[in-house]
């Protein structure tokens, strides 16, 4: 469902149609994001998928377990991730994000507040906040200093419940008013990510096109690559 109480009213469907990137910003880039459950051989899957081409940030996300075993299954991952130059996200838990030493974290809209991450986390720590398909929320983000916002779903996806349904004008009235990055995330393919990119997306966040590919990550990366032009 559409957010309908958002503030500012509608937007208009056709923006997406007359959005024109600015070309100061940089082209859109791929946010890989973990299956809901990983186990210790998933290091090797990660590392395929950053051997297949450039990747912006790596988030691990992972559902119905406790800190100490996200912890342990983190470490092998943020090595991988530091030693591609790929940023390390944690999901949800800013103690667990500082713990870590993470290059940040991603809040959803119950998880805490931007501020309280960037006080504990610091001054170069990466925060991002899931924005539904509100743009109210967005610029409430934006002004609690957050470093991206994030807008879906896009797109039917099994990975996590859809409550809200993104329009793609959203991401370019987004990058037509605010420097802050945006992230579109939710069902994306390689068939639908250039769509995404095209409308505003700085950033295209994928989990089950990537990990679920028959011929493997690292070539479902490389497909991504040459959508986005990396």
């Amino acid at each position: 469902m559409t957010d309908d109480t958002d503030p500012l009213g509608p937007l208009d469907p056709g923006f997406a149609d007359r959005f024109e990137r600015d070309p100061k910003r940089p082209p859109c880039q791929l946010y890989l994001i973990s299956p809901p459950a990983i186990d210790a051989a998933f290091a090797a899957q990660l590392g395929a998928a950053l051997a297949g081409g450039p990747v912006a940030a790596f988030q691990l996300r992972l559902k119905g377990i406790d800190d100490h075993a996200i912890a342990a299954l983190a470490l092998p991952l943020q090595a991988i991730c530091a030693a591609a130059d790929v940023a390390f996200i944690v999901n949800d838990s800013i103690g667990l994000a500082k713990r870590l030493g993470a290059d940040g974290v991603h809040l959803g809209q119950d998880d805490g507040d931007p501020r309280d991450a960037r006080r504990q986390l610091g001054p170069q720590a990466q925060i991002g906040v899931t924005c539904h398909d509100s743009r109210h929320l967005a610029m409430e983000a934006g002004e609690a200093g957050a470093d991206y916002v994030a807008f879906g779903s896009f797109y039917p996806t099994t990975t996590k419940e859809v409550r809200h349904q993104a329009d793609p004008a959203l991401l370019g009235w987004w990058s037509t008013l605010f420097e802050i990055p945006c992230v579109a995330i939710g069902g994306i393919t390689v068939e639908t990510a250039g769509d995404l990119a095209r409308a505003g997306a700085d950033f295209v966040a994928v989990s089950g096109a990537v990990w679920n590919d028959p011929a493997g990550p690292g070539e479902a990366v490389r497909k991504f690559a040459g959508v986005l032009g990396g």
